[in-house]
């Protein structure tokens, strides 16, 4: 059984293999064959995920602000950017099973500049993206 820091460590490693390294094959070793996608803009399984990083453009950035690791769960706070849209701020849930990802969960919203934020406060970072 792995410790919340190695599931920490994996999550982050399977994150950056697939949206920064887009090393497909390396990807496949981390994220189960049985990979359930909770996700509403993802298709099914880990064919879905991977299918979907494909149809990305290579400028896909994935940025961490936090990770928290409770048992089998880690949850990553971070950025997606660099898609020619508004960057996204999303909260994402993944549940870890025999070392490899096996479910995964998020919570999406896009990114707020300054003058769209009611709170006065970034949603990510110390800093405000551009004004769109």
């Amino acid at each position: 059984m792995s410790t919340p820091e190695q599931n920490k460590e994996l999550v982050l490693r399977a994150f950056d293999t697939l949206f920064h390294k887009r090393d497909y094959a390396a990807a496949a070793e981390l994220w189960s064959e049985d990979y359930i996608q909770h996700s509403r803009h993802i298709a099914p399984g880990r064919d879905g995920l991977f299918d979907l990083v494909r149809s990305l453009p290579p400028t896909l950035r994935h940025e961490h602000q936090l990770a928290v690791a409770d048992g089998d769960y880690v949850i990553l706070y971070g950025r997606y950017s660099g898609t020619g849209q508004t960057a996204s701020v999303v909260a994402d849930v993944v549940r870890i099973d025999n070392g490899k990802l096996a479910e995964h969960w998020d919570v999406w919203e896009d990114e707020a500049t300054r003058t769209e934020s009611a709170s006065d406060s970034p949603m990510f970072g110390d800093t405000f993206p551009p004004e769109r």
